[in-house]
C-alpha cells in the first residue's frame, strides 16, 4: 500500500514539472508588453546612441549645403571656439583718415589735392546760452546740411547743462573756450591749465565725450596754453574769417554780418560767430550766398588734430 502510494506521488510530480517547462517556454500574446521592459519615465526618450541621431538626419544630403537651416556658430577644428558666419565682416572698421588738415594760419586745408578745396569751417563762441538761439541756429545748419563747433565756456555750461546737452543730441561738435573766457596769456600756468582742464571735465560729465576743438578767448593763447591743449589731445586754432558780430556796428544787423564774412570769404575759411540773435537771423542768408558761389562746409569731425 505504501509502495502504490509512493508511486502515484512521483508519477504526479513528475507531469507537474513538464507542465511547468511547457509554460516557460511559451511566446507572450502579440502586441504585449511587459511592465519591467521599460524604465519608469523613459518612454518618450530621444535615442541615446550616436548611430541613433545620425540615422535620423541622413535624409539630408551633407554635401548639400542649401538643405542646413542650422544658426548655431561653427568651431574652428584648431581651436574649438565658435566661428563668425556674418558674411566675414570685420569685427570693427578701420575709421577713414581726415580729409583735412589746418595749417598755421588756420586755414582748413585738404589732406588730398582731390579733395574739395572750397570749403569753409563754421565755428559758434561764448555759449550756451539761449535754447531758442542754439535751435536757430541748428535748424540753419540742418536745413544746408551743415556740422560747425560750438565753442564753449565752463561756467555757461554749469549754468545751462541742457543746453550743451541740445547741441549735442542734435548732432553739432562741443569746442572748448575756456571756463571763464579770460585772456589766458596773461594768466598763471595754474590758472591756464584750469581754465581748460575744467571745461574738458564738464563737457564729459554731462554728454559723456570730451571737446576735441580748442579756441582761446580773443584768439590770446602762448605755448604753454598749447601744451595743456595738446596734452588733452585737442587742436588749438583762432580764425581766419572773423563775422566780427561781436563789434557795434553788427549789433542788430545781420547784413554787417554777412558782408563781413563775404569780404574776407577764402578757400579754407575758419569762420568765427557767437551766439548772438542779429548772427542767428543772418546764417541762413550767409549760408545760401557761400553755397552760390561753390562753398561747402566741412564736417569738424573730418579735420586732422595736429596742425602743419
Amino acid at each position: 500500500m505504501v509502495i502504490r502510494t509512493s508511486a502515484l506521488f512521483l508519477a504526479a510530480s513528475l507531469v507537474l514539472s513538464a507542465c511547468g517547462q511547457a509554460e516557460k517556454n511559451s511566446p507572450a500574446p502579440s502586441g504585449a508588453e511587459s511592465e519591467n521592459n521599460t524604465a519608469p519615465n523613459e518612454t518618450n526618450q530621444a535615442p541615446s546612441s550616436d548611430k541613433e541621431n545620425k540615422d535620423s538626419s541622413d535624409a539630408l544630403d551633407p554635401s548639400d549645403t542649401s538643405n542646413k537651416t542650422s544658426t548655431e556658430p561653427e568651431r574652428s577644428e584648431d581651436t574649438g571656439k565658435e566661428k563668425d558666419n556674418s558674411d566675414n565682416t570685420q569685427a570693427e572698421e578701420t575709421p577713414a583718415a581726415p580729409q583735412y588738415y589746418m595749417n598755421k594760419v588756420y586755414n582748413i586745408v585738404p589732406n588730398d589735392e582731390a579733395a574739395e578745396k572750397k570749403i569753409v569751417l563754421l565755428t559758434f563762441d561764448d555759449g550756451p546760452k539761449d535754447e531758442k538761439m542754439i535751435n536757430g541756429l541748428i535748424d540753419t545748419l540742418d536745413k544746408h546740411k551743415a556740422k560747425a563747433i560750438f565753442f564753449v565756456n565752463g561756467y555757461r555750461v554749469k549754468q545751462n547743462p541742457e543746453l550743451l546737452k541740445l547741441i549735442h543730441e542734435r548732432g553739432q561738435i562741443i569746442g572748448n573756450h575756456s571756463w571763464d573766457h579770460i585772456d589766458l596769456k596773461k594768466e598763471s600756468k595754474a590758472t591756464a591749465k584750469k581754465q581748460i582742464e575744467d571745461v574738458q571735465k564738464i563737457v564729459m560729465d554731462t554728454i559723456g565725450e570730451k571737446p576735441k576743438f580748442f579756441r582761446p578767448p580773443f584768439g590770446s593763447g602762448g605755448d604753454y596754453v598749447k601744451q595743456v591743449v595738446s596734452e588733452n589731445n585737442m587742436l588749438f586754432m583762432t580764425w581766419s574769417n572773423g563775422s566780427l558780430d561781436w563789434e557795434s556796428q553788427s549789433r542788430n544787423n545781420p547784413e554787417a554780418v554777412i558782408n563781413n564774412v563775404m569780404e574776407q570769404l577764402h578757400p579754407g575759411s575758419n569762420i568765427l560767430m557767437h551766439e548772438l540773435p542779429w548772427t542767428v537771423e543772418a546764417l541762413d542768408t550767409l549760408l545760401t550766398k557761400l553755397e552760390k558761389k561753390g562753398y561747402s562746409f566741412v564736417d569738424p569731425q573730418n579735420i586732422e588734430l595736429k596742425t602743419k
